[in-house]
C-alpha cells in the first residue's frame, strides 16, 4: 500500500451516530433521486462532445473554465491544487479547476442539511448509512459514463463496481485501494503484516523456535537474558483499535474467516489463537512484554521502532511504519529488522496474510447536485486510467521517471535525487505518491522504490501467504440499528478484554476472562448479530460470484 505520511489511514473516519445523523439529514436536505436510468438521463445536462467508448472524454471535451468542488471528509487532505508537478498536469490535461474542502462528520452534515452539496464527496467508511443512501443523493457512475465517458468502463474494475452495486443495480461510489482477487493472484500487490526481529538478536540468541507457543515463550526469555535494555515482543500500540494482537496474529495463524457451509467464524474464539494469547501471557508473566505497549500511543510506539527498541515485533502494516523501520536500518544496518516464520498455527494453517480488501479505503461519489457531471466522470475515469496512476504515483516519463524493463520503471537520477536530498521540494513541488484519491497498490509495485527498502524483505516474505478475505468485508449491522449498538459494546469489551488476557496472573484467571467475555456477547445479541453477518457474507459471495 500507499506509504501514508498520515497513518489515519488505518482508522475509518466517521462515528456511527453521525453517519445516522448524516442519514436523516439526507432525506431532509437532498430530497430522493431516481436511479432508473431513463430519469436520471433525463436530469443530466446535454453532451457537447463526441462521445466514444474507445477514447477518453477528455481528450474530446474542449469545453473551457470548468471548476469542480470536491469535498473531502479528513481534515488532513492536502487541498492545494494546481501548484505541484502533478497537479498542474491534471488541470492541463482536463481542462478544470479542482476547488478541495475538508472536514469531519459535522461538516459532510451540514452539507446534506443545507441540500447544497459539493460536486464530488469522498468519505471514508463503507458502512456509513451515508454509502448506504447514496442512491438518494449521487448520481450512478454507470449512468454518467455511459452518457459522458463510456471509456469508463475499460479502466474501472468490474469486481469492484460489482462490490458497490446497490439494490437497484447501479454503482454510485468508487474507492481508491480496492484489491480484486486479479490483483492478489498476480504478485504485485505486497502484504503489510510479518513477525519481525532484529538481526543482530537473531545472530546472538543461536536457533530458537518462534513458531510454537512454548518455543516462543523460551526465546523471549533467551532474548532478556542476552539484550536487557531491550523489550523482547513488541506490537502495534491499541490507540487504532486492539493492536496488531487480534487480527493480525489470527491472519498468521490461519484462523478461519467463515465456516465451512460460508458462516461466520468467531475468531476470537479460535482454540488455537486463544492458545497463543496464553503463550502471550507467559511471555508478559516473565516481564518480556512491557505494560507501557498497552498504553502507548502511536508516537511511542513509533520512536520505539524507530531506536529498534523491541527485540521482536508483531509488526501490522509494516508499509505505515516504514520511515520508522528505515530510520533503524539507515542507523544500524546489521541490526535491522527481518521477517522470520514465526507465531505460526499449531494445527497446521498455513498463514493467510491480508492486505487492503475490494471495499477500498476512501470512497468517491458524484453528488446529483453538481451542475457538470461530464467533467466529474471525466476526472474519475481519467484518474483511475493508465495515464492517471503513472501521474499520480510517478509524475511526468522522462523527467521523473523511465522505463527500468519488465515493465518496472524507476526514477530518473535528478527524480531520485529529488527524493533523497529535498524531501520538502519531493512533496510539495512534486507531490509523489500522495494524491491518492483512486490509488491502486498494483500501480505503485512498478518501482520497488515506492516502498523503503528496510521492508522488501517483509513484503517478499509474506508474499506467498497473501489472501483476500472478501467474504467478510463490511458485514456489520447497519449503523444506527439495535444491533449495531450491541456489536460496538462487543467490540470495546473485546479490547478490554484482549488486554486482560494477556496481562491475566494465571491460566484460571485467563480462562475466566475468556468465558466472561462469551458471556457479555450472549447478553448482547451475538447469536443476532451473527445472523446478520452471515446474511452479509451470502450477499458478498454474491456480488463477487464466489460459490
Amino acid at each position: 500500500m500507499f506509504i501514508v505520511s498520515i497513518t489515519k489511514r488505518l482508522a475509518r473516519i466517521g462515528a456511527i451516530a453521525a453517519m445516522a445523523a448524516a442519514t436523516m439529514l439526507i432525506a431532509a436536505g437532498c430530497g430522493s433521486s431516481s436511479s432508473n436510468s431513463s430519469s436520471t438521463s433525463d436530469k443530466l445536462p446535454k453532451v457537447s462532445y463526441k462521445v466514444s467508448k474507445n477514447t477518453p472524454a477528455w481528450k474530446a471535451d474542449k469545453s473551457k473554465n470548468n471548476t469542480l468542488t470536491w469535498y473531502v471528509n479528513a481534515d488532513w487532505w492536502n487541498k492545494s491544487f494546481g501548484k505541484d508537478m502533478i497537479t498542474k498536469q491534471i488541470k492541463k490535461d482536463l481542462n478544470v479547476n479542482i476547488k478541495f474542502v475538508t472536514g469531519d462528520d459535522t461538516k459532510l452534515n451540514t452539507y446534506f442539511a443545507s441540500g447544497k452539496l459539493p460536486d464530488v464527496v469522498t468519505i471514508l467508511d463503507p458502512n456509513s448509512k451515508v454509502a448506504r443512501t447514496a442512491s438518494q443523493w449521487a448520481y450512478p457512475l454507470q449512468d454518467l459514463a455511459t452518457k459522458y465517458d463510456p471509456y469508463f468502463f475499460k479502466v474501472a474494475r468490474q469486481d469492484t463496481l460489482n462490490w458497490y452495486k446497490m439494490k437497484d443495480g447501479k454503482t454510485y461510489g468508487y474507492p481508491d485501494y480496492s484489491n480484486t482477487e486479479a490483483d492478489y493472484k498476480s504478485g504485485k500487490v505486497p502484504p503489510r503484516d510479518a513477525f519481525i526481529v532484529r538481526k543482530d538478536v537473531l545472530a546472538a540468541i543461536g536457533k530458537q523456535d518462534f513458531t510454537t507457543p512454548e518455543g516462543f515463550v523460551k526465546a523471549m526469555a533467551a532474548i532478556k537474558a542476552k539484550f536487557p535494555n531491550l523489550t523482547p515482543f513488541g506490537f502495534n500500540d491499541f490507540s487504532g483499535a486492539n493492536s496488531s494482537l487480534d487480527n493480525v496474529v489470527q491472519d498468521m495463524l490461519g484462523v478461519p474467516i467463515v465456516t465451512k457451509d460460508n458462516k461466520y467464524y468467531a475468531r476470537n474464539m479460535d482454540p488455537d489463537y486463544l492458545k497463543w494469547l496464553n503463550a502471550f501471557r507467559e511471555v508478559h508473566a516473565a516481564g518480556n512484554i512491557s505494560d507501557d505497549s498497552f498504553t502507548d500511543d502511536s508516537n511511542a510506539f513509533n520512536e520505539k521502532v524507530n531506536v529498534g527498541k523491541y527485540a521482536t515485533i508483531m509488526m501490522g502494516s509494516d508499509v505505515n511504519h516504514g520511515i520508522n523501520l528505515q530510520t533503524f536500518a539507515s542507523k544500524h544496518p546489521d541490526d535491522q529488522y527481518v521477517a522470520v516464520d514465526g507465531i505460526q498455527s499449531t494445527e497446521g494453517r498455513k498463514p493467510t496474510l491480508s492486505q487492503a480488501g475490494i471495499s477500498g479505503w476512501m470512497i468517491n461519489y458524484i453528488s446529483n447536485k453538481t451542475k457538470n457531471p461530464a467533467k466529474a466522470i471525466q476526472v474519475f475515469e481519467y484518474l483511475l486510467s493508465d495515464r492517471g496512476q503513472m501521474l499520480v504515483n510517478y509524475g511526468i516519463k522522462g523527467k521523473t521517471y523511465e522505463d527500468a524493463g519488465n515493465g518496472m520503471v524507476k526514477w530518473t537520477p535528478s527524480a531520485a535525487k529529488v527524493q533523497q536530498d529535498d524531501p520538502d521540494k519531493w512533496q510539495n513541488q512534486y507531490r509523489m505518491g500522495e494524491f491518492i484519491l483512486f490509488g491502486h497498490d498494483r500501480y505503485k509495485a512498478l518501482n520497488k522504490d515506492s516502498y523503503v527498502k528496510a521492508i522488501w524483505q517483509m513484503q517478499k516474505w509474506g508474499q506467498k501467504y497473501l489472501t483476500p478475505q472478501f467474504k467478510t468485508e463490511n458485514i456489520a449491522p447497519d449503523p444506527g440499528t439495535q444491533e449495531a449498538r450491541a456489536y460496538s459494546a462487543i467490540q470495546t469489551n473485546w479490547s478490554t478484554t484482549l488486554v486482560s488476557l494477556i496481562r491475566a496472573k494465571s491460566k484460571a484467571e485467563f480462562d475466566a476472562n475468556v468465558k466472561k467475555y462469551k458471556d457479555f456477547e450472549k447478553s448482547n445479541s451475538i447469536d443476532q448479530i451473527n445472523q446478520t453477518r452471515d446474511k452479509n457474507i451470502k450477499a458478498n459471495m454474491k456480488k463477487l460470484n464466489m460459490k
